[in-house]
């Protein structure tokens, strides 16, 4: 699911992270001038802490648009409605600062550059102490962070000083013994780094939490959901913290409160990117989560796109990617209701958004509990999904058509499936499927091409079990292109997947109907093993075809 929303809705309106944008009254300045910039760069590592934070106040440069190299300076944290959105991006921008030249100092170490290892251990030492001192200044730092803050100025201070040492001497095995003394001691620096600053984001996040729980006003808790739906996209380490302090929780209450229905679709869209991590979900569990998801989802009075969003944190949670299952109990209780409005949500859905985060959530379902497949098949799912099919404005992207035949090839193991299926002509929609191509390079796109054609042929061998569905995809020319794929790389996206699903989909409609083989294809396709006939097939050039 991650995979598929990142190229269309759950990921589409925060691609950019925290870590690489900066608030408008916090933009970053640059030196574009060469000369100057040398200048400027020699001089920040020679000055005093003090200097550093006197000219982070000072804009310099006018471009926005900076490249690698150039002078980065902020310009400190301002004051009102913005702080805490301020302190974050900040404080993430620094982290990401002194961590690449943690990183750069490791990589130089090994080499024994001792000229750069030092240099970088002076930048790295007044971007500490600058994060430390700005911080602390717009914040009241907490007791267990100042311990850490302390901690680590004297590491850092201790690392300056032992490197510099090492420009002095040529005894290798005076500067063999100080590079293991440097490791250890860079080391330290650098786990007390990575704890200074999870204590520092999750005060933050508690700042955010605590305007979410306590102002009546929506703008104010809006602008608070959103600096913590921009902090999920920095990875699954912020998403934990985000859960631990509660996050899930809050948002959840908001859910629950009609005076915030404008905010329902916001709060979801934050829940269900918190809940790519098992304290999310465990969080969710604990509050009932996923009643709340369900009264939003069969409520017709709920905007679609709240209905959505819920459909977004219920595709999240049933992921089989999730590793604890726990949450799944609680689940079954309203799966049938969830499972109706979801189908519904796909019939009715304006868009291929909201299409992709309904079939998902469905998809996922289907995977856990085939008491899910019943009650599609009760809801005439088929049709529905089929005819989503011929509709562009909501299937318009591999990735929708990948969660449609996923649903198809998780309802095809139901013998009751292959005359709702023949009904709608849904072996022409396979065939089409089977011939699904990417419009571009783009590796997910590709990949999630692979997926559609693979399920495809798993649906087709699944539903020709029945006869009268095998004579009808005979009839309508499946074998041939079947054929093709497992002979043709480039037309299976060079999928070893889809190859192994194609003969297995050729061996039961020749196991059905002999007779629609050639001799040349059983002899090479049908009757050698599976094993033997896929070894074949992966070597094929293209002149086989």
């Amino acid at each position: 699911m991650a995979s598929e929303r990142a190229s269309t809705p759950q990921s589409s309106s925060k691609q950019s992270s925290s870590l690489s944008s900066s608030p408008m009254s916090s933009r970053m300045q640059t030196l574009q001038v060469d000369s100057v910039q040398r200048w400027m760069e020699d001089l920040r590592h020679m000055t005093e802490v003090e200097c550093m934070c006197v000219l982070q106040a000072k804009p310099i440069g006018v471009e926005e648009d900076s490249h690698q190299g150039e002078l980065i300076v902020t310009s400190g944290i301002t004051a009102g409605d913005h702080v805490a959105r301020n302190n974050l991006q900040t404080l993430l921008r620094r982290a990401l600062v002194v961590s690449t030249e943690l990183g750069k100092m490791f990589q130089r170490l090994e080499k024994g550059r001792w000229q750069r290892v030092h240099s970088t251990a002076v930048r790295a030492n007044c971007h500490v102490r600058s994060l430390v001192h700005e911080y602390s200044a717009a914040r009241n730092t907490p007791p267990e962070m100042q311990k850490y803050e302390k901690s680590l100025l004297e590491k850092c201070m201790e690392l300056t000083n032992i490197t510099e040492r090492c420009l002095h001497t040529d005894d290798e095995f005076f500067l063999k013994s100080m590079r293991e003394a440097i490791h250890e001691i860079l080391t330290d620096v650098s786990d007390s780094f990575s704890n200074m600053i999870d204590m520092a984001l999750a005060n933050e996040i508690r700042v955010l939490i605590k305007q979410i729980e306590s102002s009546d006003c929506i703008q104010t808790i809006g602008s608070a959901i959103s600096n913590l739906l921009s902090l999920t996209q920095d990875g699954p380490q912020l998403c934990s913290i985000i859960a631990k302090e509660g996050a899930v929780v809050a948002l959840f209450k908001i859910c629950r409160q009609d005076r915030f229905r404008d905010l329902y679709a916001h709060a979801l869209r934050t829940v269900a990117s918190i809940c790519c991590v098992e304290e999310g979900i465990n969080q969710l569990d604990k509050v009932d989560g996923i009643l709340c998801l369900a009264d939003i989802l069969t409520d017709d009075s709920s905007v679609e796109a709240a209905r959505a969003e819920a459909a977004a944190v219920v595709a999240q949670i049933t992921s089989p990617h999730h590793t604890s299952t726990q949450h799944l109990a609680s689940f079954l209780e309203s799966m049938h209701d969830i499972v109706t409005a979801l189908i519904k949500l796909c019939e009715s859905a304006s868009c291929g958004e909201v299409f992709l985060l309904a079939s998902a959530a469905l998809a996922n379902i289907t995977f856990f509990d085939s008491m899910a497949c019943e009650i599609l098949l009760q809801l005439n799912a088929i049709h529905i999904l089929l005819q989503a099919c011929k509709d562009r404005q909501r299937v318009d992207t591999p990735y929708s058509k990948d969660q449609v035949v996923t649903i198809l090839a998780n309802l095809s193991v139901l013998e009751a499936c292959a005359s709702d299926v023949l009904q709608e002509q849904g072996i022409e929609r396979l065939l089409l499927l089977l011939g699904e191509k990417p419009s571009s390079s783009n590796p997910s796109e590709v990949a999630a091409c692979e997926r559609v054609q693979q399920k495809a042929a798993v649906t087709l061998a699944r539903l020709s079990r029945d006869p009268d569905l095998a004579q009808t995809a005979i009839q309508l020319k499946a074998v041939p292109r079947l054929i093709e794929l497992c002979r043709s790389p480039t037309e299976r996206n060079n999928s070893d997947s889809v190859l192994v699903a194609c003969l297995a989909a050729l061996r039961r409609l020749a196991a059905g109907c002999p007779d629609s083989i050639e001799a040349a294809d059983h002899q090479q396709l049908i009757k050698p093993r599976l094993v033997d006939s896929f070894l074949l097939c992966s070597n094929m050039e293209e002149s086989f075809v």
